[in-house]
């Protein structure tokens, strides 16, 4: 079953993808793009691009894929490639925003994997004053701006140095997080991690939670045990929720009646979808997609 394609997606938001895109790297200051849309970034998709935020001051508000995350001063934020993301800024936020390609960041670290899986998962981290990436993580964001805007000798290999000690950073800011915490919860990590890969390529067709169970090798058990964990909500939940998302996107997006949406995604029977909704968001897909209408801002 084919995906709706209508979400949308930018390079840089409110910017058309160009094919030359695909292999770059680009930063700027948080300000400069986010002053003109009032602080808020809208909902949309960069399908081949990561970003990666330094919060020097003020903090925001990061909803990714529906997850929020918080950040405050002295934070780095991890956004994905093909992650709905919107963020909401507190007015006068200053660092930098990195907007990364994938095949960039695959060439630059096929030697190191854990460098890749870092800037697939969502995450904010914030420096601890006295931690070990404290004093060069805001070094690292200013001189890879000052890189990537000048003409200078080597800027090539320069920019690659920078940035893969940018990703350093992130991967041992995750690792003292992860440190913390009791090796039963890294394994409910890897487990929930696993079954989101999975509800990615079969939440479309499959509903059922002993399918997504029995295709990472749990029990249900288990697997709502490790989603109530790290998730905060049961394995069903997190299902029910992706789906939802999905259909947001689509009641936002597209032009798809509320029956097509609900067949896209796997029902057939359009008053099955619209309980299915309407008990999930507390409006029918109708009402949900009116109310955005006359009150989501046109950036």
């Amino acid at each position: 079953m084919s995906r709706p394609a209508a979400i949308p997606n930018f390079y840089l938001y409110g910017d058309a993808q160009l094919d030359e895109d695909l292999d770059t790297i680009h930063v700027e200051p948080i300000r400069e793009r986010s002053l003109r849309h009032d602080w808020i970034i809208h909902p949309h998709v960069h399908p081949d691009h990561a970003q990666i935020l330094w919060i020097k001051d003020g903090g925001g508000r990061f909803t990714i894929e529906g997850e929020t995350l918080l950040a405050k001063p002295r934070t780095l934020v991890m956004q994905p490639a093909g992650a709905l993301h919107e963020i909401r800024f507190d007015p006068g936020t200053e660092g930098r925003v990195i907007t990364i390609a994938v095949t960039f960041i695959e060439a630059l670290v096929r030697d190191d994997p854990r460098l890749v899986a870092i800037t697939r998962k969502p995450g904010a981290y914030p420096l601890a004053a006295d931690g070990p990436c404290a004093e060069i993580v805001p070094i690292l964001f200013e001189q890879l701006l000052t890189e990537t805007t000048r003409e200078a000798p080597g800027r090539r290999m320069a920019i690659r140095g920078v940035f893969l000690n940018i990703l350093v950073s992130l991967l041992r800011l995750s690792a003292n997080r992860l440190e913390t915490e009791p090796a039963r919860r890294d394994r409910d990590f890897e487990l929930v991690t696993r079954y989101r890969a999975a509800l990615e390529e079969h939440f479309y067709q499959v509903k059922t939670l002993d399918f997504y169970a029995r295709k990472i090798g749990v029990s249900t058990q288990r697997l709502n045990a490790a989603c109530k964990l790290r998730a905060g909500r049961t394995a069903s939940e997190v299902l029910y929720d992706r789906i939802v998302v999905e259909a947001k996107r689509c009641l936002l997006y597209t032009e798809m009646t509320v029956a097509e949406i609900g067949h896209s995604i796997g029902y057939e029977d359009p008053a099955y979808f619209n309980r299915f909704f309407s008990h999930r968001v507390g409006i029918p897909p109708g009402t949900y997609r009116a109310r955005a209408a006359t009150t989501r801002r046109v950036s």
